[in-house]
């Protein structure tokens, strides 16, 4: 199974939101959500919207929303 997990994360590197789910579409509109969100201040400061792949619901972040 693969689970796709959107973050948002601030210049300190800490996690400000992450959304997990199992459907590539949705992670992908999610992804592209994250990254219009992020304003050209926030980017120039370091903020930065990242998707990444893990195989188990015991590797996405606890603090997530989790869609199935």
């Amino acid at each position: 199974m693969t689970i796709w997990v959107n973050e948002q994360v601030d210049p300190s590197g800490l996690m400000y939101a992450c959304i997990a789910c199992c459907d590539e579409t949705q992670a992908n509109e999610c992804h592209q959500s994250f990254e219009e969100n992020l304003t050209a201040d926030q980017k120039a400061d370091g903020w930065v919207a990242r998707m990444r792949e893990v195989n188990s619901w015991d590797e996405v972040p606890v603090n997530s929303l989790k869609l199935d």
